[in-house]
C-alpha cells in the first residue's frame, strides 16, 4: 500500500507505552482535514522524534501514512514518523472558535452509540458529550519492571537510549451518563490522556502528601475541566483486541 501526505489536527495523546516490537510507541489520534474524519496515528515513537517535530495536543501536523494491514479497525493509520512536520498549533482564542469549527463535526450522540457502531466494525475512536460526570482513581497494577525493561534493552544502534518510562501508581477513571440518552445504564472508563500521567509526575513534588497530589489531580479534572461553565466532551478510543473496551483519550472543554 502506497504512503499519503495527510495533514491531521492532533486531539489527543496517550501516555507512552512500552513495546516489543517498536520499544516504546504513543498513539495519537486527531481530525484528518482533508475528509474531516477520526484518524489514528501508530506507531509514534514520541521521545524519540526530533525536536522540531515534536507536537503538543491541536496542532496541526502533516505526515506521510498507509491504511494499516494489521489493524483493521477503519481509523488506523500506520505512519512514516521520519515524515513528521509541524505547520501551526490551534490556539484558544475566540472562545476556542477555530478548534470547535474542525472537532465539533465530529460529535457521535452518544457514547452507548459509539459502543453499537464498534461492536459492528463502524467506528474506533469518537466523541460526544457527556453528563452526571465523576472522577475516581485506585491502585494500578504495575507491570513487572523486567519485562518493561527488556523491551528497551532491544535497542539497534541506531536507536536513541532512553529511560523506561515510568509507570503511574495508579488509574484514573471517569464515571458518566450520556447526555440526552435517556436508556443510557451508565459508564465508567480508564482515562489515558497523557496529561493526567504527566501532572502525578511534574506534580508530585509540589505536593509531599499523596492524598493530598490526588486531590489536586481530582480537582483539575473534575472540577475545573468539567465544570459548569465549560461544554464538556470525552475523546474516546478502543482497544484493537478487544473491541468493546473503550478508553478517555482526553476532554474538550470549551468555555459556554
Amino acid at each position: 500500500m502506497r504512503l499519503e501526505s495527510k495533514k491531521v489536527l492532533i486531539t489527543v495523546k496517550a501516555y507512552p507505552n512500552p513495546s516489543k516490537k517498536y520499544t516504546e510507541t504513543v498513539c495519537c489520534a486527531g481530525i484528518d482535514l482533508e475528509s474531516n474524519k477520526w484518524i489514528r496515528l501508530y506507531p509514534i515513537p514520541f521521545r524519540d522524534l526530533d525536536e522540531s517535530q515534536k507536537f503538543k495536543k491541536y496542532t496541526v501536523i502533516e505526515l506521510k501514512a498507509e491504511k494499516s494491514n494489521k489493524d483493521h479497525r477503519p481509523e488506523s493509520f500506520r505512519i512514516d514518523s521520519d515524515s513528521i512536520s509541524i505547520i501551526e498549533h490551534i490556539d484558544t482564542r475566540k472562545k476556542w472558535q477555530r478548534r470547535k469549527e474542525i472537532i465539533m463535526p465530529t460529535i457521535s450522540s452518544s457514547f452507548c452509540s459509539i459502543l453499537d457502531e464498534a461492536n459492528k466494525g463502524i467506528t474506533s475512536l469518537g466523541m460526544f458529550q457527556p453528563c452526571e460526570i465523576d472522577f475516581h482513581y485506585k491502585k494500578a497494577n504495575i507491570k513487572d519492571i523486567e519485562t518493561i525493561e527488556a523491551c528497551y534493552a532491544q535497542l539497534t544502534f541506531f536507536d536513541k537510549k532512553k529511560k523506561a518510562i515510568e509507570q503511574i501508581p495508579f488509574d484514573f477513571y471517569y464515571s458518566f451518563k450520556c447526555r440526552n440518552h435517556h436508556e443510557c445504564p451508565g459508564h465508567k472508563l480508564l482515562i489515558i490522556d497523557w496529561e493526567i500521567g504527566q501532572a502525578y509526575r511534574d506534580w508530585r513534588h509540589r505536593y509531599k502528601s499523596q492524598n493530598i497530589l490526588l486531590k489536586k489531580i481530582k480537582e483539575k479534572w473534575l472540577t475545573q475541566l468539567c465544570a459548569d461553565s465549560k461544554d464538556v466532551y470525552f475523546f474516546v478510543g478502543n482497544m484493537q483486541r478487544f473491541p468493546q473496551n473503550f478508553m478517555i483519550l482526553g476532554v474538550f472543554y470549551p468555555p459556554k
